[in-house]
């Protein structure tokens, strides 16, 4: 992979902590599988090929079926996913999206009626995550190769 700069040897200890902060989130209690379907989501509406290459590979790996994969960009009009899913989906969109909307209340009530605080608040950093790593690949010139 050709990038603009070798991001991994100009700030070794900060790309660390991303790596350290995948680690952990792997622990929250997010579903593996919806926790997939959110990096594809989110990546799908960064347009980051990279991302969606990796994760679309590793939804695979778990067992995720090719129709929800691609039917994830029209999550809404379809009856496949669980209510669950569709908003964390919601929630996903509102957060990579955040300058549009925010994340308004009835969101965050609905989906709280559904998610705990502490998975709430790993959905939260689960999105936050992909984005800043979708950022960073987008940013730094991350092409997927095959």
């Amino acid at each position: 992979m050709d990038n603009r700069i070798a991001y991994n040897e100009v700030a070794p200890e900060e790309i660390e902590l991303m790596y350290q902060m995948e680690k952990q989130l792997k622990k929250a209690n997010v579903d593996r599988r919806l926790r997939e379907l959110i990096k594809i989501r989110a990546s799908q509406i960064n347009g980051c090929a990279y991302c969606l290459a990796m994760h679309t590979s590793d939804a695979r790996k778990l067992g995720v079926s090719e129709e929800e994969i691609f039917l994830l960009n029209a999550w809404e009009d379809t009856n496949i996913y669980s209510k669950k899913d569709k908003l964390a989906l919601e929630l996903t969109e509102a957060i990579t999206l955040i300058a549009s909307a925010g994340v308004p209340d009835a969101l965050y009530e609905s989906v709280r009626e559904e998610f705990s605080e502490e998975e709430y608040t790993g959905l939260v950093l689960t999105i936050n995550q992909i984005n800043m790593w979708n950022r960073l690949s987008i940013s730094m010139g991350n092409q997927h190769n095959v």
